[in-house]
C-alpha cells in the first residue's frame, strides 16, 4: 500500500513538473537576459575539509538566461576564479590545528574555469511588470565543465617529494544552489546567488594518491561561488498571426 501511495505522487510530481516545462505556449516570457557577475571562489577538500569563508578567492560569471516559461529558465554560464587553502586554517577543537593538518604543513593555489548549462526554478514571475512582485527567489541545478591549474606545496621537508605537485586538469561538476533576482526595472535586475560544485575527482589539490596517512583517496573535492550579477533584460515582440482569409 505504501509502495502505491508513493509510485502515485511521483508520478502526479512527474506529470505536474511536465506540465509546468511544456506550457511554454500558454505563459512563455518571450524574455532573455545577458549578465555580469562578481563574487567569490572557495575549494573544500583534502586541505580545506569544510566550507572556510577566509579561502574565498575573486571570481566572474558570464551569463545568459533564456525563459521557457513562466517558472522556468535555461542558463548557459562562464564562470572563472582562483583557488586557495592552506592547512594552517584548519581549526579544531579549542582553535588548534589537528595533527594532520599540523604535520602536512600543505598549502595550494591555482585558478579554475568553468562552463556549465543549468535549469532555475523561479518561484515568482517577476518579469511581469503587471503584477506588484519583481522579485522571486529560485533554485537550480545543472552540469559542468571545468579547467583547473592548481599548485601544491608543503613545508614539511620530509613530504615534499609527495606533496610539491603542480598541474592542470580537465573536469565535470554538478552545479546546485539557490538564489534571488531582483527586477529594478523592466530591462535591468539584480541577482544574488549561492552554489555548490561537486567534482567528481579528488585532484584539484595534488593530495589523492599519497600515503593513507596525509591523503584520504575517498574524499572527493568541491568548489563553491557565491556572488552578486546585474543582468539585462531581452524581450521579444510575437506578431500576432495573419487572420484565415474567408473563402469565397
Amino acid at each position: 500500500m505504501t509502495k502505491l501511495v508513493l509510485r502515485s505522487a511521483l508520478l502526479a510530481c512527474f506529470v505536474q513538473a511536465g506540465s509546468v516545462f511544456f506550457a511554454s505556449s500558454a505563459s512563455a516570457q518571450n524574455t532573455s537576459e545577458l549578465g555580469l557577475g562578481l563574487g567569490g571562489l572557495t575549494y573544500k577538500g583534502e586541505l580545506s575539509p569544510n566550507y572556510q569563508f577566509k579561502n574565498n578567492r575573486p571570481a566572474f560569471t558570464i551569463f545568459y538566461r533564456k525563459d521557457v516559461s513562466a517558472p522556468i529558465t535555461l542558463r548557459g554560464a562562464l564562470l572563472g576564479g582562483l583557488l586557495r587553502a592552506d592547512d594552517g586554517n584548519v581549526k579544531g577543537e579549542g582553535g588548534t590545528t589537528p595533527p594532520l593538518p599540523a604535520y602536512r604543513q600543505a598549502n595550494m593555489k591555482g585558478s579554475l574555469l568553468e562552463l556549465s548549462g543549468a535549469l532555475e526554478y523561479n518561484f515568482f514571475d517577476y518579469h511581469n511588470r503587471r503584477d506588484k512582485v519583481h522579485f522571486t527567489p529560485y533554485v537550480f541545478i545543472g552540469i559542468a565543465g571545468f579547467y583547473a591549474n592548481t599548485e601544491t606545496k608543503t613545508n614539511n621537508g620530509a613530504l615534499a617529494s609527495e606533496l610539491n605537485k603542480k598541474g592542470s586538469m580537465l573536469g565535470i561538476s554538478v552545479p546546485a544552489g539557490i538564489g534571488f533576482k531582483y527586477a529594478m526595472s523592466r530591462r535591468w535586475n539584480l541577482g544574488l546567488e549561492v552554489g555548490a560544485r561537486k567534482a567528481f575527482t579528488d585532484n584539484l589539490d595534488h593530495i589523492s594518491k599519497q600515503s593513507p596517512l596525509i591523503a584520504n583517496k575517498h574524499d572527493q573535492d568541491w568548489y563553491f561561488y557565491n556572488g552578486v550579477s546585474i543582468s539585462y533584460t531581452f524581450y521579444k515582440i510575437r506578431c500576432p498571426e495573419d487572420a484565415p482569409t474567408a473563402k469565397k
